[in-house]
């Protein structure tokens, strides 16, 4: 498995838990509060989407090129924010972290 998917397994696996506080659970919740309906009706075809659906359309922003860190976001630039995915040296995953 890529660190990509581990990122991905990673974000999913997090929501709900005390690694997703300040990570997934806080970006989810941020965006169903600030974003539009018809943002979310365009993209998911509801107004008011479950955080499975908004994590399942989070893209890949960027990858650091010198750390093995990758930063996810909501498609169309429709944030500021990222869901900031780091490995440690063991390819696991050291932190999620929500940043602007």
């Amino acid at each position: 498995m890529s660190n990509l998917q581990k990122a991905i397994e990673g974000i999913k696996q997090s929501y709900g838990t005390e690694q997703g506080e300040y990570g997934i659970d806080e970006f989810v919740s941020h965006h169903l509060e600030e974003l539009p309906k018809t943002y979310w009706e365009k993209h998911l075809g509801t107004s008011t989407p479950s955080h499975e659906q908004v994590i399942d359309l989070l893209v890949l922003r960027s990858k650091w090129d010198d750390e093995e860190v990758y930063d996810f976001t909501l498609p169309e630039e429709a944030t500021n924010y990222v869901l900031s995915v780091s490995f440690d040296e063991d390819g696991d995953i050291d932190d999620i972290v929500m940043e602007s």
